[in-house]
């Protein structure tokens, strides 16, 4: 059993949930590797006490992501930080020899995502990806299977989005996220984008130009969270809440709209990712709000047409001990993305 070692740098609510498949990694069946956690870094001592407690296999834990980057016990790191640090820890991880998976976006602006970019283009033999999970849902993985092997035909339309409603409370505290400086002047866009562009670019559906509607829905918010100082001070809240970018296609599909959607305000979705792909011959969709079910309408000349719905659960793209007729959710999605990463 080959062991894939690997750094945390920030060690939030990712980082414990990337703990937490490492340890249930058993529940995958015939892989050959096994990641493991060997260091974590954080200038919180409390939050890598968490990883400290719980995984023999930590045995560094440091407050300056450098010593992390020396140490020869990691061979790829695994760094969920705020995206104003994304441009130098990214670089400095890829320079120093490490594989690395990032969290999105790989730049605060563009001036930054082409720096992180040069430092990829300069090390290729170096595995580097951004973390997005959904699309390891079993009927996600369908839709995209469907694309590769053509059976949508000409392609209508393709929608693609992601809804939280986290911000629909405007006493909620205001947190790095809702700062141009710390979060960048995209907003949603930035953290959620890529999970509404994951499996179009997977497919080779590029967007040629965009318009965008773009939405500040709370223009402030309390500085602090109950109890502290500045509790009662309300400050700026600069960032997008919401956004819907309507973009053409040019593929081998042929030409065709696309609809991103990215939603911080979207009242009655905790977290909702979907695909909708429309096409001549095929048309499917699949929201992570009714896991298990896949709507898809096949279609020839002179046939009725009429959506069917299949229980589409077990497998995934890596095999489990769950049976197949079981459920699938989010902690699966996180496990089959780290497996992905690791093999």
């Amino acid at each position: 059993m080959e062991k894939v070692r690997f750094g945390i740098i920030g060690c939030g609510l990712m980082g414990r949930e990337f703990a937490s498949a490492t340890a249930r990694f058993f529940h995958l069946s015939g892989l050959n590797f096994q990641p493991e956690i060997t260091a974590v870094c954080d200038v919180d001592e409390g939050a890598m006490r968490w990883f400290q407690e719980r995984l023999p296999t930590v045995k560094e834990a440091v407050s300056d992501y450098r010593r992390l980057l020396e140490s020869r016990s990691v061979d790829a790191v695994y760094c969920a930080v705020p995206h104003n640090l994304h441009e130098q820890l990214y670089i400095d991880v890829i320079e120093a020899g490490k594989n690395l998976l990032g969290e999105k976006p790989f730049g605060i602006d563009l001036a930054a995502n082409r720096k992180v970019g040069e430092a990829i283009a300069r090390h290729p033999r170096q595995l580097v990806r951004c973390v997005s999970e959904m699309p390891f849902f079993p009927a996600a993985q369908a839709i995209y299977r469907w694309g590769l092997e053509g059976r949508f035909g000409k392609v209508i339309e393709v929608e693609s989005g992601l809804w939280k409603s986290s911000d629909l409370d405007p006493k909620k505290p205001i947190n790095w996220k809702r700062r141009s400086e710390t979060n960048g002047e995209y907003g949603c866009m930035g953290d959620l984008g890529f999970h509404a562009l994951h499996l179009p670019l997977r497919l080779g559906w590029h967007p040629s130009n965009v318009r965008a509607l773009l939405s500040k829905i709370v223009c402030e918010r309390p500085g602090g969270a109950p109890g502290t100082p500045g509790a009662q001070t309300m400050v700026p809240c600069d960032t997008w809440d919401n956004a819907v970018l309507a973009c053409e296609v040019v593929a081998n599909e042929g030409e065709f709209p696309m609809l991103l959607s990215t939603k911080r305000i979207a009242p009655g979705h905790a977290n909702t990712w979907f695909i909708r792909v429309i096409g001549t011959e095929l048309s499917a969709e699949f929201s992570t709000l009714d896991p298990k079910h896949i709507r898809y309408l096949p279609y020839k000349s002179g046939d009725p047409q009429a959506w069917r719905i299949e229980d589409c659960a077990m497998p995934p793209a890596y095999p489990s001990i769950t049976p197949s007729n079981l459920e699938f959710g989010f902690s699966d999605a996180c496990l089959q993305m780290w497996a992905d990463y690791s093999d």
